[in-house]
């Protein structure tokens, strides 16, 4: 009993000293950043980009042989997995890397994947772009565009051609849909700006999450929801399919451009690597069903995350926006 009693103690004055050692670890890396703005405690901005810094030991630098990557689920997954098939091709040709597309099912599910590393790199939708930055260590380098120009959206509520609504005013106490939480067009934007066009999301009415922009559409067009907040880019496509017609809608309002869809990856892949993809992303260009697909954008172009997002990050801001 004497010596279970003694190994028993033992194993807890190892266990307290194992335990101290990692806070002393965690504290001596937390002390040993200069800055980290808004990004999790895990990442360090020293260059002061609002992204995070690679780390600084080599040998946490990630060089995978399969590397992983997913699109925002704006849509039906399956539809940007086919879509996007002879540019995961160029990547593997390029890279000489197997390339693995993931369809991944909600921008939540999309950040927690990069946050843990199962994703290498990934094209997030304007509002998720920022979580991803903050709390998975994403780093935004290219978007699409056509010549120099990254493409733009609108935020658009849009109602039935056939309801009463003429104004956002006209909604209160109404159902309306809302996407998704970290969709900037689909939720954090239309809380920023509905307001001061006499409807308050919350206090005039309860938000929706249909789950997605193109669900938000058609419960309009079913009459499941008086009145919609989705982006123009996705209306437009599903308009072009032939999903929704034309005379079916009415937009009430829109919004100032919004950049769209950036394309990041991990802050810890190895700046080799790195370097390689951005030179196999700049030098891919889209198919024709890319380019009809994606409004005539037919490259990727480079970016920088704080001046290209300032203007997301500016409503996220005033719509008081706290993302888990």
């Amino acid at each position: 009993m004497f010596w279970r009693k003694m190994a028993y103690l033992v194993g807890i004055a190892i266990s307290g000293a194992i335990i101290g050692l990692q806070l002393s670890v965690a504290s001596a890396a937390e002390s040993a950043c200069a800055n980290r703005g808004a990004l999790d405690e895990r990442y360090c901005d020293e260059n002061n980009d609002l992204v995070a810094d690679a780390p600084k030991d080599p040998s946490q630098w990630r060089d995978p042989q399969t590397l992983v990557w997913a699109y925002s689920p704006i849509e039906d997954p399956a539809v940007y997995a086919r879509l996007f098939k002879p540019f995961t091709q160029h990547l593997e040709a390029c890279l000489g890397r197997q390339i693995v597309y993931y369809p991944i099912q909600s921008s939540a599910d999309e950040v927690e994947a990069m946050r843990s590393g199962r994703l290498h790199f990934a094209g997030f939708s304007t509002g998720p772009t920022i979580e991803a930055v903050n709390r998975a260590g994403a780093v935004p380098f290219a978007a699409k565009g056509s010549g120099n120009q990254m493409r733009g959206y609108r935020l658009v509520a849009v109602v039935r051609a056939d309801s009463p609504f003429q104004n956002l005013s006209d909604l209160k106490g109404k159902r309306i849909a809302h996407a998704s939480l970290f969709s900037n067009s689909g939720n954090v934007a239309p809380r920023a700006l509905f307001p001061k066009h006499g409807l308050t999301p919350v206090q005039d009415y309860a938000p929706i999450m249909s789950g997605g922009h193109d669900k938000s559409i058609l419960g309009v067009v079913a009459g499941d929801y008086d009145m919609a907040a989705v982006a123009s880019d996705v209306l437009e496509r599903m308009m072009e399919r032939g999903l929704v017609k034309r005379d079916a809608l009415r937009l009430i309002y829109q919004s100032d451009l919004f950049p769209t869809s950036s394309f990041v990856y991990a802050h810890n892949l190895a700046p080799s690597l790195v370097d390689e993809m951005k030179r196999c992303f700049f030098n891919f260009t889209f198919t024709p069903e890319m380019k009809a697909e994606f409004q005539g954008d037919d490259h990727f172009i480079p970016i920088e995350y704080a001046p290209a997002w300032s203007v997301v990050r500016e409503v996220n801001e005033q719509a008081g926006a706290v993302l888990p």
